[in-house]
């Protein structure tokens, strides 16, 4: 039987709609210079990136509901929908996002996808709103769960609720919350790191209820000074097309001018800035990076999660674990 779970982000537009007003005015009446702020053609672009995923998302959803109901129907194991097995999922369903998120920014091709949300230079409660088109390379993360009897709608749920989390935490207008509340939860603080394009901001925090995670895996960072948000090279488009899909154009560009099958490969499956090893008097590194790319060049793959802190090339310069031999150093975003 299918679980009977309610629609969390449908019964949570008002509330978006009112906290978004809310923002908007208090930027009126108490103006903030070092803040991003508001910016009309920049908000109407996240609303319009926003809109535009509801309806691709509800494609996209047909093939993939359609392997996580075959593997349900497969799998003997079942978890009941109850409130403390939801409690459960919740966690369990937090813990693969923040792989997926990680998995996101690590890998090019999965990069293209969320490249979308990063790429506005402001940060508002809209910004929460600039979602991907190309959604399609979320669902292998949690096909474990659906292996483990979770069905489908449960996750679905836990998802939503998630998502809506994570709205709030797209603002400049909160500061840092009691220290409890840091150290476990995402919080706006945290989040306003994670869309930074200063190089000791890339790469970190991942979390998307949970913060522990980022604590526990090596990718965490506190605020320190204060974000510049965007990509580390910026798109400069309030066009909802170039700005769904430009990476994707970029890595095209990337492969059709590559010297070999390893360095194509390369271009679409390492990270969003890496370049193959120069040859002997060849022109430097730096040259060949495709338009619009964020910067992560030697970012850890997935099996080096458990290092103490990951190996990019945006990290600080304390970071313990080397860059990846293979990849020149990332370019930092111009002011």
């Amino acid at each position: 039987m299918e679980p009977n779970l309610p629609d969390v982000v449908l019964w949570s537009i008002p509330a978006f709609v009112l906290l978004t007003v809310i923002e908007m005015v208090s930027y009126r009446l108490h103006p903030d210079e070092d803040a991003a702020g508001y910016e009309t053609k920049d908000a109407a672009t996240s609303l319009t990136m926003g809109i535009g995923s509801l309806g691709f998302d509800l494609l996209w959803k047909i093939p993939i509901l359609a392997i996580y109901m075959g593997v349900y129907e497969l799998t003997p194991l079942r978890v009941p929908v109850l409130w403390w097995t939801v409690l459960l999922m919740l966690l369990a369903q937090d813990f693969f996002y923040y792989w997926s998120h990680r998995g996101h920014h690590v890998i090019r091709i999965l990069w293209a996808c969320h490249v979308v949300h990063h790429s506005s230079e402001k940060f508002n409660l809209t910004t929460a709103l600039r979602q991907p088109w190309t959604s399609a390379t979320v669902w292998p993360f949690y096909l474990p769960l659906i292996a483990c009897g979770v069905h489908p709608a449960a996750l679905a749920f836990c998802q939503s609720a998630n998502l809506v989390y994570q709205f709030w935490v797209h603002t400049e207008r909160v500061g840092k919350l009691p220290r409890p509340f840091e150290y476990v939860l995402n919080t706006p603080s945290h989040h306003r790191v994670h869309h930074a394009s200063q190089g000791g901001y890339l790469d970190r925090n991942y979390g998307g209820i949970l913060i522990v995670w980022d604590r526990m895996f090596g990718s965490f960072a506190a605020e320190t000074e204060r974000p510049v948000y965007g990509l580390t090279k910026n798109i400069s488009t309030h066009n909802p097309l170039r700005v769904a899909t430009h990476e994707y154009a970029a890595i095209a560009r990337d492969v059709r001018a590559a010297d070999t099958w390893s360095e194509r490969a390369g271009r679409v499956f390492r990270g969003p800035g890496w370049q193959p090893v120069p040859k002997a008097g060849a022109a430097g590194a730096g040259e060949g990076v495709g338009a619009g790319t964020e910067a992560s060049a030697s970012a850890p793959v997935l099996a080096q999660a458990t290092a103490s802190a990951p190996a990019t090339a945006s990290a600080p310069a304390t970071a313990s674990a080397p860059a990846a031999a293979s990849a020149a150093p990332a370019p930092e975003r111009t002011p």
